[in-house]
């Protein structure tokens, strides 16, 4: 039986999977990455139209990017220097600031093509070698070795195989890893509009009875509207035209960015719940969203998922005398590392979205009082904003 041929290798070319690649290239690994897309087409001048999917990249991830040599042009990308959070309750408010908390800004945010052009540029000028698209058959789990059969190509032995191919990851059941998956009957509706008066690097968000609706700024006087709402409420979104979402949305946000004018037709994405129990098996390991899939209302998932590379990718570097990078011991120190961590937002980001779901007199006096004292609650809230800070 044969040596493996490569070290590490990367199922999912997605913004988690590429980050893990880019932070990892130059560490002595031999690495490759397989996507079953091709590589986006790069463009030499930021395009005319906007990404209707963006991100809140928290100030960890982006220095994680940057220390990885793919973070974006700050043309396209706007701060957020404040949020402000209502509940369903007149006088429910919950409000974090940067200048408070002693940082720049409290995230980044940006369209996801841009951050995937970044970590596509940076994995070019790599020694990972990259098969995209590549369609995965089958993979099996020796005693020293992963082995990954293409489809009409050689198959791929490994010490390591990392799942970074999404919430409904192949690789994942493949191996036999269990998940659990509570769909939660809504969609995340988003789209781009133009507004009035300056957000001033603002965001907001409405926790409603039909849903929750964020609010988040973008570069000039434009804002990015993700309305987390029950599938009857994301349907009536979805089919209206142009001028009704946005008067809707005007309405629904109390009017805070003025008239606003739809400038990207709106998308819709069911919303899951995806919780697994273990995060590696010998010679496999997951990030990112075959990892965890939460609710996008505290937008910390895709930072939650960087979290997961950089932990990776520091576990993998610093293994010391350890020279296989698949052995379990090794692969537990990663998930002694994250696990806690996604527990908590697990459990943050489910038990809100349960809670502000609730009918009743009580749950409503629960929730609204809840936001109202943790605002007054200081050390609660600086606890808040570090963890968010990443």
């Amino acid at each position: 039986m044969h040596s493996p041929d490569l070290d590490v290798v990367i199922v999912g070319g997605g913004l988690v999977g590429l980050s893990l690649a880019c932070a990892l290239d130059g560490g002595g690994l031999r690495l490759a990455l397989v996507d079953r897309g091709g590589p986006p087409a790069p463009f030499s001048d930021p395009p005319a139209d906007w990404d209707v999917r963006v991100y809140a990249i928290s100030p960890g991830s982006q220095a994680f990017l940057a220390g990885c040599g793919a973070w974006p042009d700050a043309a396209r990308m706007a701060p957020v220097d404040a949020m402000q959070v209502y509940g369903d309750a007149d006088g429910s408010r919950l409000a974090f600031d940067a200048h408070e908390a002693r940082v720049a800004h409290l995230a980044q945010i940006v369209e996801n093509r841009v951050l995937l052009d970044a970590l596509w540029r940076r994995l070019r000028q790599s020694a990972v070698s990259v098969l995209a698209p590549a369609q995965c058959q089958a993979v099996a789990f020796e005693q020293d070795a992963a082995v990954l059969a293409l489809e009409g190509d050689a198959p791929l032995r490994a010490k390591l195989l990392v799942a970074a191919d999404g919430a409904q990851s192949w690789l994942r059941a493949q191996a036999g890893m269990p998940a659990t998956t509570t769909p939660y009957g809504q969609s995340a509706v988003v789209a781009n509009f133009e507004c009035e008066p300056a957000h001033r690097n603002r965001a907001f968000q409405w926790f409603r009875r039909d849903g929750v609706l964020a609010l988040l700024p973008l570069p000039g006087d434009r804002c990015s509207m993700v309305w987390s709402a029950p599938q009857g409420v994301a349907d009536e979104l979805m089919a209206a035209t142009a001028d009704a979402l946005a008067e809707r949305v005007g309405e629904a946000s109390r009017g805070v960015l003025g008239r606003l004018r739809q400038i990207t037709p709106p998308a819709a994405f069911p919303l899951q719940l995806v919780r697994v129990p273990r995060l590696v098996r010998a010679r496999l390991a997951l990030v990112g969203d075959a990892a965890h899939n939460l609710h996008p209302l505290a937008g910390q998932g895709v930072n939650l998922g960087f979290q997961d590379a950089r932990e990776l990718a520091q576990v993998l570097l610093e293994r010391g005398a350890c020279h296989d990078a698949g052995e379990y011991r090794l692969l537990r120190r990663y998930e002694r590392a994250r696990r806690e961590d996604i527990l908590a937002m697990t459990w943050v980001t489910d038990g809100l979205q349960r809670l502000f779901g609730a009918a009743g007199r009580p749950a409503s006096w629960v929730r609204n009082r809840g936001l109202s004292l943790v605002d007054r609650a200081g050390p609660i809230k600086q606890r808040l904003v570090r963890h968010a800070l990443g």
